[in-house]
């Protein structure tokens, strides 16, 4: 802030100048002393002059609250903004109407893509939106080592955005062997970090007390991976904070919510981690956190504080998180406290939104390079690439956990025919195939599922966390074919198929992961993939899409597939398909 501001907001202060803006009569949310204030929040050069109870002050504009409840803007502690599907800038549009005026984003999606180039894009195009965007630098490019991404992130890569002015720090530390064993390229990206002093995020996914204590020998100060209120008090008496997940596929915010106390409560904020666009334009984030906190029984000022100051500190955004003089002006006026229904937003003093509804014009595109948007280079994949040969009928399998991301290890009998797996409908019992998609290596990985229900079809798309290569899941191997090859023609997506045809499908020309077009188009193309998915899935009763992209990710339990073959999480290796 220059000189000349600085004197203008103190001359404001003292009220020998009006302020720029000033909303009268409204229920201040006081998130130090957990209390209501009447009051009016006035506001000049983007940042709050006074909490005004006694109407001193004047302003050039005024608008009335009409006594409803304001509370600070909610802050995301941890999101992959790709697994919107949008761009930062478009993702902000269909964000800032739920109250949520900053966000702290990990873009290792596009980063196990395209790179460096991947990660400068996200960056450049953030500067367009109207939320605050803050970056973690991606610590696990690939995320392990038994998976081909498309790039590779060392620490010299990373230590190019240490300086960058939206950079906060290192994002979850996923490869948690690699920091417990002490390997010196993970060690690297942690004294980055540290040198910086920069938060670190961990991933703490399944780790028990004792491994936790090696995550924070080295300082990794967060874990969003909890999954029960046990594994919140274990990280927050170690010193950790937690991020109470509520995402699509992850939600895990009622299962923690016994572990927060009066006493422990500043050791949590809320995250979302991996949300679609739908959901969001339905139900918002943090907002939507909150009022389940509310609904479980919670103090709504304490929901309020975890969702904004204690995300803020935790994040070292030291003016952010507030209602209160000298913090940056993002608040939001509720139209209803219990359910966190939103009736305006305003950004840096700014009314941004109403109503649901954006009150500003769309940003322009930002350029975006060829090799993001040509990055799926799938082989020519044949039915002998599908075929699953055994020699008895019992299998290693992965059963999906709706509602969550976590898989569980079965072993069951499944149908075999002439010596090779045939899926059944019957039995639940699918092929699902996951293909290298970035430098035509040539690996592949096939593995039989549970629980996803598919009627008839195939289901495949390139959103595959982390490495983002093709995963497919079908009933037969003919609409398996024909769905991967509708991903290689549209360079990447979500493809519903039915008896040979493609009868929903949604491009993500960017990095096969995002699309470049406007969130209102978006929204349509995946409805219409929605529709599609139900006609072959009549009974769909979860996230199907977001399920079927954490099958691939290696550092989830407890059974995934890679494009290198079927891993056990737990024991860190590959199994074979065929259980002995």
């Amino acid at each position: 802030m220059k000189i000349q501001q600085m004197q203008r907001i103190i001359a404001i202060s003292q009220h020998k100048e009006p302020a720029d803006f000033i909303l009268k009569n409204a229920l201040v949310a006081d998130v130090f002393t957990l209390s209501w204030k009447k009051a009016n929040i006035v506001v000049a050069e983007g940042k709050i002059i006074a909490i005004d109870e006694q109407n001193k002050f004047t302003a050039y504009e005024e608008e009335d609250a009409e006594g409803r409840y304001v509370v600070p803007g909610m802050i995301d502690a941890h999101i992959h903004i790709e697994s919107s599907m949008l761009t930062p800038a478009q993702f902000s549009r269909i964000l800032l109407p739920h109250g949520i005026t900053s966000v702290i984003t990990d873009p290792h999606e596009i980063a196990n893509v395209s790179g460096a180039s991947g990660l400068s894009f996200m960056l450049e195009d953030a500067k367009k939106a109207q939320m605050d965007i803050y970056y973690m630098l991606p610590s696990s490019v690939p995320a392990t080592a038994f998976e081909n991404a498309g790039a590779v992130m060392k620490a010299q890569d990373l230590a190019t955005f240490v300086e960058h002015e939206s950079v906060l720090g290192l994002a979850e530390v996923m490869d948690f062997p690699a920091v417990l064993n002490g390997h010196e390229e993970m060690l690297e990206k942690i004294a980055l970090a540290k040198t910086n002093h920069m938060v670190i995020d961990g991933h703490g996914a399944g780790l028990t007390p004792s491994q936790i204590s090696g995550y924070r020998a080295v300082g990794i100060e967060t874990d969003h991976e909890c999954v029960s209120a046990e594994e919140a008090i274990d990280r927050v008496s170690q010193g950790m904070y937690v991020l109470m997940r509520e995402g699509s596929a992850a939600k895990n915010v009622r299962a923690i919510l016994p572990a927060v106390t009066q006493a422990n409560a500043r050791r949590f904020a809320f995250c979302t981690d991996d949300k679609h666009l739908d959901e969001i334009i339905e139900q918002g984030t943090i907002n939507y956190a909150v009022s389940l906190a509310i609904e479980q029984g919670m103090e709504p000022l304490q929901a309020i504080q975890i969702a904004s100051l204690n995300a803020a500190e935790c994040y070292q955004l030291k003016d952010k998180g507030a209602l209160a003089s000298g913090f940056i002006a993002d608040f939001v006026l509720l139209e209803d406290l219990q359910t966190m229904r939103v009736a305006a937003v305003w950004k840096n003093g700014v009314k941004v939104a109403a109503n649901g509804e954006m009150l500003t014009a769309n940003p322009e595109r930002t350029n975006i390079e060829t090799a993001i948007l040509q990055s799926v280079h799938l082989p020519n994949i044949t039915k002998d690439d599908l075929a699953i040969p055994f020699k008895s009928n019992r299998a290693n399998v992965i059963e999906i956990m709706p509602g969550q991301i976590t898989t569980k290890h079965i072993v069951c009998e499944v149908d075999v025919e002439n010596g090779y797996f045939v899926p059944s409908v019957e039995k639940d019992l699918l092929k699902m195939a996951v293909f290298e998609r970035h430098h035509q290596v040539g690996t592949k990985g096939i593995g039989i599922v549970h629980g996803f229900g598919l009627q008839k079809g195939a289901v495949a798309t390139t959103v595959a966390h982390d490495s983002h290569n093709a995963i497919v899941v079908g009933t037969n191997d003919e609409d398996m074919l024909v769905a991967l090859e509708a991903l290689q023609t549209m360079q990447g997506g979500l493809v519903v198929v039915e008896d040979g045809q493609v009868i929903g499908e949604m491009p993500l020309p960017v990095a096969g992961i995002m699309t470049d077009i406007e969130a209102s188009v978006a929204t349509q193309q995946l409805h219409k993939v929605h529709e599609a998915l139900h006609r072959i899935h009549p009974h769909l009763q979860f996230h199907f899409f977001l399920t079927l992209s954490f099958l691939s990710l290696p550092v989830i339990p407890t059974l995934k597939l890679t494009d290198t073959g079927l891993f056990d999480v737990t024991n860190f290796k590959h199994i074979e398909i065929e259980a002995l």
